[in-house]
């Protein structure tokens, strides 16, 4: 009321300052509209009075707070500073209460670290408060410099409260980039002799004294923030240091970060290296490939695998292509035996440069070597067969992958079949000369290795007799079908029908004359060539027989059965014998039984013969009499009763005749046939 009374006199004297005091009590009263045009009044006012323009830039700047407009609040701080500090000193003293100034002081560091960060606006860009050009606005119109006005900010905080870190170093950065760094220095070394353990201020005179040429005190000093364990205070350093002083804390950190390595491999020593490569690369705004690799493998070693992975990402996000990356995290994946990942991280790097790889390789353990090569190849080899055998070869790009694996393989381990996958991939590839040259220049022009062997036949299949060319392949028969199955898939539909022939031809003389063993490899050989013909299943059972190989033989014998269609029931029931002969050898007498019917059923002349020959008709019914006992104990009349009538078929058995009178009797009551 004061106030407005002295306003409304005739007398202007101190108008302005009266408007500034009204404002003050219109703000306390939370009149925010009414303190807020007084302000505006007196800040755009034809003759500005300096105190009071102070007191209104000092109480708009609060208002605007409560506006959530921190950064206009700054500057009007800024702009009350620069007019007269120890005026804005005491308006703040004397007319902020005290319960807004500890939020005034804090929004006020805030957005001074902002502005020297430049996440406001560039260093340097005119800065005019957007009012009408007229009074105060057009005697402050002025170009604001960061740090100069942050300097003025700081200073302003710092005589509120000597007390307050913040605005020390708040006061330090600004006088850093005016290029005051004595100053800067001078007071940070004061700040430190009150908190000696203080990381942003370790952290800016580390920089500082590398800057001045200090090397060993800047080291001292990056120990000391390595010790305190809080990296994390370079970050708002680093958007206030400039350019050529983060390059130069780069190169240094990574610097001193390769020394130690170069030294002692311990822990410790490890630890300190990760600490300044961290550091090298905040330096470096958070990328830096060639301090991400050392630093990836650091971890590596320390068995920090997936803090490892966490490097080599960042470095595969910006560089996809990147080899050392690459194998370096496959590396990773193989010590956590992640195999599709090793695999395929280190088959991306081996396209990319596999003549930086496969050193690489060569360095690990023997133990890691073996599980590199051994997944490499594992992976490569079921690639390559998945190919071949659905004929689809898209070819070029994955045959190509699969080339420099193999490529890769022999160079990193001469394994003779490293050198046989290589060779099946240029087959597959159509370079069957080279293959041919590398086969010969790995094992010799007449290998004595069978997979080598036969893939030398297969290469020279168009040159030489098919008959010659069985007897490599019945040799991989014997040792492995399913890589002589792969094989033949390299040669054509005509030539395997030849060298079913052939290879069947071969077993049936060396089955005469009791080879059993060697005449087992040419049957395989026919039946794979022929894929599974029944004949040649059926010859190669019997050979299977011969060498008491029951399961395989009865495996043989259940294709030829279920492939029954066309045949006569003179071959069906020959079938079905031999199957019952099979099954009686490995004790499943039921299952033997129902065939044995079955092939009675079909053509009772030939089964016969052939029982006489093979069991023998008494034992063959006495096989008969104790199933149908057992079908008999189980009340299974009707099956009991059909055991014993084909029973009875074979051989005129006692003991089955007993057993059918007895069926008889327990079915007098009712027709069981």
């Amino acid at each position: 009321d004061i106030c407005e009374q002295l306003l409304a006199a005739e007398q202007n004297t101190y108008h302005n300052t009266l408007l500034a005091l009204r404002g003050f009590c219109s703000l306390h009263a939370q009149d925010h509209h009414g303190a807020l045009q007084d302000f505006q009044r007196v800040i755009e006012h034809d003759s500005p009075h300096p105190n009071s323009c102070i007191k209104a830039l000092c109480g708009r700047g609060l208002i605007r707070i409560s506006g959530g407009s921190n950064y206009l609040t700054a500057l009007d701080y800024i702009t009350a500073c620069q007019l007269k500090l120890e005026e804005t000193i005491f308006t703040i003293k004397s007319y902020v209460p005290w319960n807004q100034r500890g939020l005034l002081l804090k929004v006020l560091q805030e957005e001074g670290q902002m502005m020297l960060q430049k996440k406001r606006y560039p260093a340097g860009s005119s800065v005019s408060f957007q009012e009408k050009q007229t009074g105060l606005c057009t005697f402050l119109t002025l170009k604001v410099l960061d740090a100069p006005g942050v300097f003025q900010l700081a200073s302003l905080l710092v005589e509120l409260d000597s007390s307050d870190e913040a605005s020390r170093i708040l006061c330090a950065d600004a006088l850093y980039q005016m290029g005051r760094g004595e100053e800067a220095h001078r007071l940070l070394s004061l700040a430190l002799s009150r908190n000696p353990q203080r990381a942003p201020v370790l952290a800016r005179l580390a920089l500082l004294q590398l800057k001045r040429g200090f090397v060993y005190d800047g080291n001292q000093l990056l120990k000391r923030v390595i010790r305190t364990g809080d990296s994390s205070c370079l970050l708002p350093i680093l958007d206030i240091f400039q350019d050529e002083d983060r390059k130069l804390l780069q190169s240094h950190c990574r610097w001193r970060a390769l020394a130690i390595l170069k030294g002692k491999q311990e822990g410790a020593a490890i630890k300190e290296a990760i600490a300044h490569l961290s550091f090298a690369i905040l330096a470096a705004g958070g990328y830096a490939e060639d301090c991400l690799l050392t630093r990836a493998r650091c971890y590596g070693r320390l068995g920090q695998m997936k803090t490892a992975i966490f490097d080599f990402n960042a470095i595969l996000k910006e560089d996809p292509r990147n080899v050392q990356a690459l194998s370096g995290r496959g590396f990773v994946h193989l010590a956590l035996r992640q195999q599709k990942e090793a695999v395929q991280d280190l088959i991306s790097a081996l396209k990319l440069e596999a003549g930086a790889v496969i050193p690489a390789i060569l360095s690990l353990k023997p133990e890691a070597q073996g599980l590199v090569t051994g997944w490499l190849l594992q992976h490569g080899r079921a690639t390559l067969t998945e190919l071949m055998a659905t004929k689809n070869l898209p070819g070029e790009e994955t045959l190509w992958d699969l080339l420099v694996v193999a490529k890769a393989l022999t160079k990193i381990c001469k394994a003779a079949q490293h050198h046989i996958f290589y060779t099946d991939v240029l087959v597959a590839n159509g370079r069957h000369q080279e293959a041919l040259r590398h086969l010969q220049e790995a094992f010799g022009p007449c290998p004595a290795e069978d997979f080598a062997r036969a893939r030398l036949a297969v290469l020279q299949l168009q040159s030489r007799d098919v008959a010659e060319a069985a007897a490599p392949l019945s040799a991989l028969a014997r040792r492995d079908e399913k890589d002589l199955a792969f094989l033949l898939n390299f040669v054509d539909t005509k030539q395997q029908q030849h060298l079913a022939q052939a290879a069947a031809q071969e077993g049936k003389v060396l089955m005469k004359s009791h080879h059993y063993e060697k005449a087992l490899g040419y049957h395989s050989l026919a039946v794979l060539a022929s894929r599974d013909s029944p004949r040649y299943l059926r010859r190669r059972a019997a050979c299977l027989m011969h060498l008491k190989k029951y399961e395989r033989a009865l495996k043989d014998m259940e294709k030829v059965i279920q492939g029954h269609g066309c045949n006569s029931p003179k071959t069906q029931a020959g079938d079905h014998c031999c199957q019952g002969f099979l099954l009686l050898a490995l004790a499943e007498e039921e299952a033997a039984v129902q065939h044995y019917m079955e092939a009675l059923q079909l053509d009772e002349p030939l089964a016969l013969g052939t029982i006489t020959n093979c069991p023998g008709r008494e034992t063959l019914t006495k096989t008969f009499h104790k199933v149908a006992q057992n079908n008999f104990e189980k009340q299974h009349y009707e099956e009991a009763w059909k055991i014993t009538d084909y029973g009875l078929k074979i051989g005129k058995s006692t003991e089955l005749q007993r057993l059918r009178a007895r069926l008889k009797r327990e079915a007098s009551s009712c027709s069981i046939h």
